[in-house]
């Protein structure tokens, strides 16, 4: 059957699929993206790997995605509930592609699909979506032939076990870990990979999987909801504290004082492990990481290499230059050894070796990593994003030292301080990262920016009540 195209795009977006369960995702839409993304590796592969979260609506959308790829002759093997990294693993594994049924931090009434082909390479606008887009649009075809068949598999053992031997955990000192899955995956796959280490004591928070998010939203991006994490520390006495999304693929970080880490503190962190270990290396850094990352990169002998924000651009830029590492400010960090995906839990398992290494707190060894102040991303609701940005170019007028359009705008102003204004892909928001060397001067730029926003809104309204 065909779809109307606006219904399918809407749905199938430029990384993965994700829409509201029953209104724009149900059985039947899966099962044909399923059929369409069969057509589209059934040359190179011959099963499909299947996972799915904790989402109430989740294991009948899978079903319904293995009944469309078995239906064009492919075999699918399933892993039952998963983390979206565990998938990956499984994708690596079995050298197959995969499928994974989560729409990790989004609230319950959402669902989606990410997609791999083998060894978790990722399936985007421009590697896949867009073919399967157009197939769903115009009706996929039949497949002339016999069907594929439907078995399952357990790789949780084994994805532990292959994470803890990238990492050497042993001979560390013993470390209080308070950790906050929000009700999500991590609550399926930390006690599998973290509660097997003799020096690690998990104090477990929200380890209960379900998708309807009673205690918090599986965001730990948001500050709020660390909140819960931050006061369990304290309470506890952890050394340190983990929050994991929903799908549990990015990891946030709490020292033992209760504070958040900066995940661009943690993306140095690990650069300098892995740097250790092969000098002179590639480390991917996205360009509103702080710029700590790339100073401590060359230091360390390494090669910096700055991204596009999101993940296909990283992931991509992986691939082409042979990055042993690669981190983004939103908590995503990738590893080559990883076949190039990203996954939260290993990174963990980098701090928790670090921490453990030695006596210090993590406070005290985070500081190590941390050289700047940053603002953290803010969002402006706005009409005319080109017009604003003009305005705030022109305001810092010869204060701009440099200046670059790899992804929105990134003004230089010198002295360790710099801003970076991008539109979102999806959204009327103007997005933006301010650094700088003392928190009053991010507020300074910080506030001057808002009130070029808010000035724009204002002639916005004026114009539209002259109409």
């Amino acid at each position: 059957m065909s779809r109307p195209a606006e219904a399918v795009q809407r749905v199938i977006k430029a990384y993965d699929v994700r829409g509201l369960v029953g209104d724009e995702i149900d059985e039947q839409f899966v099962s044909e993206v399923g059929a369409a993304f069969a057509r589209l590796v059934r040359d190179g592969a011959r099963q499909v790997v299947i996972g799915h979260d904790m989402r109430e609506s989740s294991p009948a959308l899978a079903k319904a995605f293995a009944e469309g790829v078995v239906a064009q002759g492919l075999d699918v093997v399933h892993i039952g509930l998963a983390s979206t990294d565990q998938l990956y693993f499984a994708s690596g594994l079995l050298d197959c592609p995969g499928a994974m049924f989560t729409a990790s931090h989004n609230p319950a009434a959402y669902n989606g699909i990410k997609l791999c082909r083998a060894g978790a390479k990722p399936v985007g606008k421009d590697t896949g979506l867009t073919v399967i887009s157009d197939d769903v649009i115009a009706g996929v075809p039949d497949h002339d032939g016999a069907r594929g068949s439907v078995s399952e598999r357990d790789v949780l053992a084994d994805y532990g076990d292959f994470l803890r031997s990238l990492v050497d955990v042993g001979g560390q000192r013993t470390l209080k870990v308070a950790v906050d899955a929000g009700n999500g995956m991590a609550g399926h796959t930390t006690p599998a990979v973290l509660g097997v280490i003799p020096s690690i004591t998990l104090s477990p928070l929200y380890f209960e999987l379900d998708g309807s998010f009673p205690n918090h939203e599986a965001n730990p991006l948001e500050p709020a909801n660390l909140v819960d994490l931050q006061a369990y520390v304290l309470e506890t006495g952890a050394d340190i504290g983990l929050a994991f999304d929903g799908d549990a693929d990015r990891c946030f970080v709490v020292d033992e004082l209760g504070q958040a880490v900066s995940p661009s503190a943690v993306t140095a962190l690990v650069a300098a492990r892995e740097l250790k270990r092969e000098i002179g290396a590639t480390v991917i850094h996205n360009l509103i990481t702080s710029r700590a990352v790339p100073e401590l990169v060359s230091e360390r002998g390494g090669t910096p290499v700055r991204s596009r924000v999101g993940h296909s651009y990283i992931k991509g830029l992986m691939a082409e230059t042979g990055a042993i590492f690669g981190g983004e400010h939103s908590a995503h960090y990738y590893f080559r050894d990883f076949w190039g995906a990203d996954s939260g839990m290993l990174a963990a398992l980098h701090v928790l070796a670090a921490l453990g290494e030695q006596d210090r707190p993590l406070s005290d060894l985070m500081a190590d990593y941390q050289r700047y102040e940053a603002s953290g991303e803010i969002n402006f609701t706005v009409t005319d994003a080109p017009a604003i940005v003009d305005a705030v170019l022109q305001s810092f007028g010869d204060r701009v030292q440099a200046l670059d359009h790899l992804d929105g705008v990134t003004v230089d102003l010198g002295d360790g301080t710099w801003f970076n204004m991008r539109m979102s892909n999806t959204e009327p928001l103007l997005r933006l990262n301010v650094e700088a060397r003392t928190p009053e001067a991010v507020t300074e730029i910080v506030d001057e920016i808002g009130r070029h926003v808010a000035a724009g809104a204002k002639g916005a309204r004026d114009a539209r009540e002259l109409t």
